[in-house]
């Protein structure tokens, strides 16, 4: 005679942390470009027109960012795009590093 496998109840998951983990995992990453003592501003306004597409007021924007606030978040999306404009920014030689979107 086979006896059934017990039967195992999940437990009940709190619909706020559940909610929380969802919008963790939905959350885009981020490139942050740092500001730093070795780059002149008209370089690192070029690198932003000449890797991201940017406009010359966009990147200028972004660049006065960094230079005034000490960074600039300079692209949002997926990890593994940001991993590559993290690695690119580290190419032209800026300062920079990618976290979750806050």
């Amino acid at each position: 005679m086979s006896v059934a496998p017990p039967e195992h109840a999940l437990p009940d998951v709190d619909p706020d942390l559940e909610a929380d983990l969802r919008a963790g995992l939905d959350r885009p990453w981020v490139t942050i470009v740092w500001n730093d003592p070795v780059n002149l501003m008209s370089y690192v306004s070029w690198v932003f027109r000449t890797h991201f597409g940017y406009s010359e007021a966009k990147a200028n924007q972004l660049m006065i960012a960094v230079h005034e606030e000490g960074r600039a978040v300079v692209s949002t999306g997926p990890r593994e795009q940001m991993e590559s404009d993290t690695e690119a920014m580290h190419t032209y030689g800026l300062w920079a590093t990618l976290q979750k979107d806050e």
